[in-house]
């Protein structure tokens, strides 16, 4: 994937109404993907090969940087829906074409 300018790369915020709304443009300053196995190898494995538990496995994103919020609304919507705990963030790599993330 190439770069990203910050008004390309969007954070938005689910605002309630069954819709993400833009909230901001980030800078990105680390972005990665990681997937990992369930190991569940034990004394008993045969041969005590490594075994791995099928159709398992950990899938994390991880996201943090600096931006700018759209408007004085934005800012209130983010700091309303973290204290609520209701927290549903949507980024969206406008410029890469269909991928976005749903951190729930």
């Amino acid at each position: 994937m190439s770069a990203q300018s910050g008004r390309d790369m969007l954070l938005k915020c689910f605002d309630g109404t069954n819709a993400f709304v833009t909230v901001a443009g980030l800078r990105s300053r680390h972005l990665s993907f990681n997937a990992a196995s369930v190991d569940i190898t034990s004394a008993d494995s045969a041969g005590r090969w490594r075994e791995l538990l099928a159709g398992a496995g950990l899938r994390r994103l991880s996201l943090s940087g600096a931006g700018i919020f759209r408007d004085d609304a934005a800012q209130l919507l983010v700091r309303q829906v973290f204290f609520d705990g209701a927290v549903m963030f949507d980024i969206a790599l406008e410029s890469a074409g269909e991928p976005s993330f749903t951190a729930l």
